[in-house]
């Protein structure tokens, strides 16, 4: 049969437009395996490695910046968080010489971090302390430890460890305020430094560390500061002896307003503490944050109306110091717990710290000036149990990373809470001991308190020939 013209024009523009049709994924598949040249796919892949490069130069900055900020938030914990906060809980004629003590101790423990203190926590692989390759920070520049934080330089690393070697034994002070010499807490603090403390911080936070291959969870340090700190304050306080008319003569915080100030400033320096021990500006650092935030407020909060239960009242001193004993609770745990996890442990700690600081003190009759340890040693021992309930993913917990398989590891309760005991335990026995010998030690060389006439006069006079407040 014979078509119309037109209809036969129409027919053949149908057929050749569905034969081109069809033509042109054949030839779009085809084209680039033709069309890519060695030279086109070699450019590519150097444009894909310079990116590569550009991230990871990107990620190295973006940390490097939050543990340069983070280090110095850390800082301003001791001085003036810590400075301010004991200040305000002394009598006013030890103002001076209990804020000289923290701020001579970033003085000394600098120097000292910097000669070999960093090489003994941070050099080698022993399991009980490093070795001398990273003496005079040799070696520690702009080249990252991939063995510590891979994305930072061990110099930036190397100054934020520094800054809790330096917070540690300007913790201890507190025990011992009002009565000793500040020639015997230099000697001692020094000799602490490299006997004691560095052990403790090689034995967790090196990874080849005894304490860190058992298992160890300490995020922040629970144990390698707070109960490290808290132990030496009661041997310390325990070997000096009370103050001069204690349980006899008013006592009482000259300055809370200055203690409040401090607290404050401890508070927003400790998110550089627990989300900087991250290492990295990612959501780790995100979470350690939130957990440091809602503990310290339900730990605020617990102390603030278990003390207004019992006596009728609220008091800004209840609430700082159940603020701090949050913080040092939160310490071990912020980067393992969840934020509900985080707030039952703030709760928690916040009534035992006061049990500790009021019922079982006045029962044992230790003068511990400042309540080191009953804040920071038993907040860190509750911190450090409850790390090891908390990691559980089943409670909210972020699970402990098996880096061989690079999954969350199957949870153990009992294998890891023997691991946490183990940490509590090596930390009270080495530094306690640790501790006792050395207070022994300095008392034998220089004498560790000063005698009654100086005490009762005030340190700031007796000691540094200076007044806090005009008399």
């Amino acid at each position: 049969m014979k078509c119309a013209g037109w209809k036969c024009s129409f027919s053949l523009v149908l057929v050749l437009g569905t034969i081109l049709l069809g033509a042109i994924p054949l030839s779009a598949q085809q084209s680039p395996a033709s069309s890519v040249t060695p030279e086109i796919s070699k450019a590519l892949n150097e444009k894909l490695t310079q990116l590569d490069k550009d991230v990871k130069a990107a990620q190295s900055a973006g940390d490097n910046a939050w543990m340069l900020v983070s280090a110095a938030l850390v800082l301003m914990m001791t001085g003036p968080g810590l400075a301010l906060f004991y200040g305000g809980l002394v009598r006013r004629k030890n103002t001076l010489a209990i804020m000289m003590q923290s701020f001579a101790l970033m003085a000394v423990i600098t120097v000292l971090w910097a000669l070999v203190g960093y090489s003994l926590c941070f050099g080698g692989s022993g399991p009980i302390i490093g070795g001398f390759e990273h003496a005079f920070l040799r070696g520690v520049g702009a080249d990252p430890n991939p063995d510590y934080a891979g994305t930072i330089p061990q110099a930036t690393f190397m100054v934020y460890q520094l800054m809790f070697a330096i917070i540690t034994p300007a913790l201890i002070t507190g025990s011992f305020a009002d009565r000793m010499k500040f020639s015997s807490m230099l000697v001692f603090m020094t000799l602490w430094s490299i006997i004691v403390y560095a052990p403790i911080a090689h034995m967790i936070w090196e990874p080849s560390g005894w304490l860190a291959s058992a298992g160890i969870l300490d995020f922040a340090g629970g144990t390698v500061v707070h109960i490290n700190a808290g132990i030496a304050g009661l041997v310390g306080a325990l070997l000096i002896g009370k103050r001069t008319g204690y349980g006899k003569d008013l006592m009482a915080p000259h300055s809370l307003t200055m203690s409040m100030i401090g607290a404050s400033l401890l508070w927003v320096g400790w998110f550089g503490f627990n989300a900087g021990s991250n290492l990295e500006a990612n959501g780790g650092a995100a979470l350690a944050m939130t957990n440091s935030f809602v503990a310290t407020a339900a730990a605020a909060l617990s102390w603030m109306f278990a003390e207004w239960i019992i006596k009728g009242h609220p008091s800004v001193l209840g609430a700082l110091s159940g603020a701090v004993a949050g913080l040092v609770a939160v310490t071990p745990a912020a980067g393992y717990s969840g934020p509900m996890g985080a707030i039952v442990l703030g709760l928690v700690v916040g009534v035992v710290c006061l049990f500790f600081c009021t019922v079982i003190k006045n029962a044992l009759g230790y003068d511990d000036s400042l309540d080191v340890f009953g804040v920071h040693c038993i907040g860190g021992i509750v911190g450090a149990l409850g790390t090891g309930i908390l990691v559980n993913p089943a409670l909210g917990g972020a699970g402990i990373m098996d880096y061989t398989t690079g999954k969350i590891a199957d949870y153990d309760f009992a294998a890891q809470m023997i691991s946490q005991c183990w940490g509590v335990c090596t930390t009270l026995v080495w530094s306690g001991i640790g501790s006792a010998i050395l207070y022994k030690v300095v008392d034998v060389i220089v004498g560790l308190r000063v005698n009654v006439e100086t005490e009762r006069e005030g340190l700031d006079v007796s000691e540094h020939t200076e007044r806090a407040y005009n008399m």
